[in-house]
């Protein structure tokens, strides 16, 4: 079995890959390295598979489209107990693998190239991607899932064959990059760096890569797979802030010093803290729902909630705000009878505090239902352990 497989995704490149593979090629040979090169070729309508085979690649078809696709089906035919993945334009230097052979040998799960260490040479990558694209969503990446990768994007990385197969890599498109740097931190694994110098790629046609598209499809990326920063600290932020200016103003007016304010900011505050509790309920459900379907492989730190909540306790304290909701909007009925003595701003905090209880308590009732359905088991699986 041989040690390395170096992976080149390809559409249409019959400029740049069979140097490409010549490169790879060299670097096996050079260092006594025991390995392919396989080049995945996604739809080429030009002479792309035909120079990678004369220059020695193994070439596999690879029919669902994408660069996600064309890299995932180069893993799956990959020999080799490490794999080596790149571009076939010449934009990076294939002669020397060196660096990503020696961390994967020392132990590594994934060795990430890093442009901005290595050098990137002008003209080699857009303003835009250098300075704002892969800058802020590699930012992103490491503030969602704590990864030591500081260039989410670069096309060179190592990767042991185990670690792949891990992974379960989904993605079709342009995100696969994201997604490997991902699923990498999630499941803990031993991530490392190595400097890699960019050179301008050496193709005739556009590039594949499309900035805004595949910038939005990799921040989506990140989104979905973390839903403690899509949902969970932005519902606590709203439920807290927007529940405790609700409970202080359903009682009267608040001077902040500069100004009263009253039931219009209740209003406002109420509003919040509905959108807030909606949203804890969805990182509830999408973190469960997430584990128990494996797209997230930890367990939600919250499971342990659940020796001491269940349905029939979220049942009871939804039902409790809904009869205090009710009991606040039968008040106000009682009392319309007499509005000029008990005034519009008393109306308007026992009508809107009592819808905003018996709102939230259906809410915790449904949401309630909804975990129950979803089967969670309350007692921590084998994965928990």
């Amino acid at each position: 079995m041989p040690e390395l497989s170096i992976v080149l995704p390809c559409l249409n490149e019959e400029r740049t890959v069979g140097q490409c593979v010549a490169q790879a090629m060299g670097f096996l040979k050079d260092r006594g390295v025991s390995g392919e090169v396989i080049v995945a070729d996604n739809g080429s309508s030009d002479c792309s598979r035909e120079k990678a085979a004369a220059a020695g690649a193994r070439v596999v078809r690879v029919e669902q489209k994408g660069y996600g696709s064309a890299v995932r089906g180069g893993i799956a035919v990959a020999h080799g107990r490490y794999v080596i993945m790149g571009d076939a334009d010449e934009s990076y230097d294939l002669v020397n693998l060196m660096p990503f052979m020696e961390k994967l040998r020392e132990g590594y799960d994934l060795v990430m190239g890093n442009r901005f260490k290595g050098g990137i040479a002008s003209n080699a990558m857009p303003w835009h991607h250098r300075y704002i694209g892969n800058p802020v969503l590699s930012f992103i990446g490491r503030l969602f899932f704590r990864s030591p990768a500081r260039d989410f994007h670069c096309g060179l990385r190592g990767f042991t064959k185990e670690a792949a197969q891990r992974m379960k890599l989904q993605t079709t498109g342009m995100e696969f990059a994201s997604e490997i740097v991902i699923k990498a931190s999630l499941l803990g694994m031993k991530v490392c760096e190595v400097p890699t110098p960019l050179y301008p790629d050496k193709r005739d046609r556009p590039p594949h890569l499309r900035s805004f598209r595949d910038g939005w499809r990799h921040l989506r990326f990140l989104l979905i797979y973390s839903p403690t920063w899509l949902f969970l600290y932005p519902g606590l932020l709203l439920t807290l802030v927007g529940g405790l200016l609700s409970l202080a103003l359903f009682f009267g007016p608040v001077n902040i010093g500069f100004r009263y304010i009253d039931f219009h900011t209740f209003i406002a505050a109420g509003s919040l803290m509905y959108i807030g509790l909606n949203t804890l309920g969805f990182a509830a459900i999408t973190r469960v729902y997430g584990y128990q379907h494996g797209l997230l492989p930890r367990a939600p730190r919250f499971f342990f909630l659940f020796k001491y909540i269940n349905l029939e306790r979220g049942l009871f304290a939804g039902i409790l705000l809904a009869v205090l909701g009710l009991v606040l909007i039968g008040r106000a009925l009682v009392l319309s009878s007499s509005f000029a003595q008990i005034g519009f701003d008393t109306s308007v905090r026992l009508v809107y505090g009592g819808s905003l209880s018996l709102m939230s308590g259906v809410q915790i009732i449904f949401t309630s239902f909804v975990m129950s359905i979803l089967g969670l088991d309350i007692a921590p699986s084998p994965r928990q352990a």
